[in-house]
């Protein structure tokens, strides 16, 4: 009974074999060769393993590779596609501080070198472990508690030793703040208040400092990131979301009058764009470091994601630094920000929203793309 078996079923086996043969001999193409085909949607030659068919002849947008780790149109790009005054780095960086607070989203610093041999710190080199460069006073802070009302309340809570004198004739001016993410503040040079909160939770601060009229307001901004070198943080379902900036100042004398609020008379700089799925969406008109036509959009893969940094100059914070060639900052409106569910603004609005002196968030030109910016002003 086995033996019977098995001679049936190898007579089926031949039977089958015999069939497929001259049913492909007896086909129009009597050399047909059946192959796997893989999806090349970004026609750069690399196919995707996910997507494939079996055919002859090669089908028009497939490959016979299956390397593709990004078929969205991202690595069809190359450095060869940039023609820009920045430097290009691929990839994530390298991790060398795990967290600088542990309160909210994780704030890592990292390094990374572009193609052309610079090292560069993730998302910027910041004073946040300086103990000589002091941090700013609380508006409204969830990592420590110190969750004021008003700002009356804040500036009750001070006593003094927070001033910053950079005259000593000079008078008292009051700096209120938002940043999304971070900041880092200098007054004719001199620091004067840093972000308390690097990353997340959400909080907004004060600066005092006494010093003549005019004075440079010289600003480091940073939009944090997760994914260092990527320029991207989780979000909902994807790992890769390019979250937004903004920043937003008012200033006061020390009659408690707006001397100045953050809006387009502002200059503002971009030192460092990511997450760029191409290479060739970037573009330069004069000094403006242009991302506009770049695709933001969430992903699951950030592997061949590029960044572009550009150095920053050396005396950025001096009132001496020519900044006049720079471009005008960009503003943005609190609903592009997304500020108003946000007490850290929300409780400040008649400092941020002033009747007559509304004070503007500004950026760069790509408030989501661009993650290290300068913004500058003399303030007379």
């Amino acid at each position: 009974m086995y033996n019977s078996k098995s001679r049936l079923l190898n007579m089926l086996a031949a039977l089958m074999v015999l069939t497929i043969t001259v049913a492909c001999t007896g086909s129009e193409d009597a050399d047909c060769q059946q192959q796997t085909w893989y999806q090349d949607f970004d026609n750069d030659g690399l196919g995707n393993p996910a997507v494939s068919l079996t055919a002859c002849e090669q089908p028009s947008g497939y490959v016979l590779d299956n390397t593709d780790t990004d078929d969205t149109g991202g690595s069809g790009s190359s450095n060869d596609d940039y023609t820009g005054t920045g430097s290009v780095s691929q990839g994530i960086a390298t991790t060398t501080t795990n967290n600088l607070l542990d309160c909210g989203r994780t704030a890592g610093l990292g390094t990374i070198t572009s193609t052309d041999g610079n090292t560069w710190v993730m998302p910027a080199a910041v004073n946040y472990d300086n103990g000589d460069f002091p941090f700013a006073s609380d508006l409204h802070n969830p990592c420590n508690g110190n969750n004021y009302a008003n700002t009356a309340a804040a500036l009750a809570a001070l006593d003094g030793s927070d001033i910053v004198e950079i005259d000593t004739d000079g008078e008292v001016i009051t700096a209120y703040i938002f940043a999304d993410n971070y900041f880092e503040m200098y007054i004719n040079g001199v620091p004067v208040g840093k972000d308390n909160v690097p990353f997340t939770q959400f909080n907004s601060d004060l600066v005092r400092f006494k010093v003549n009229r005019p004075f440079t307001v010289a600003m480091k901004l940073v939009d944090w990131e997760e994914n260092l070198g990527l320029g991207t943080e989780a979000s909902g379902s994807f790992a890769h979301h390019a979250g937004d900036g903004g920043m937003v100042a008012v200033f006061k004398d020390a009659s408690d009058n707006i001397i100045d609020i953050t809006d387009d008379s502002w200059k503002a700089q971009t030192f460092y764009t990511a997450p760029i799925k191409d290479l060739s969406c970037l573009s330069e008109n004069g000094t403006e470091r242009l991302s506009n036509n770049c695709d933001d959009s969430d992903s699951n893969d950030g592997s061949s994601f590029y960044a572009v940094h550009w150095a920053v100059p050396d005396n950025w914070t001096s009132e001496t630094f020519d900044d006049s060639a720079w471009p005008a900052a960009t503003t943005y409106t609190n609903n592009t920000i997304g500020v108003d569910n946000k007490a850290a603004y929300t409780n400040f609005t008649d400092i941020f929203d002033a009747s007559g002196n509304d004070a503007l968030f500004i950026w760069s030109t790509n408030v989501v793309l661009d993650n290290e910016v300068i913004v500058r002003k003399t303030i007379q």
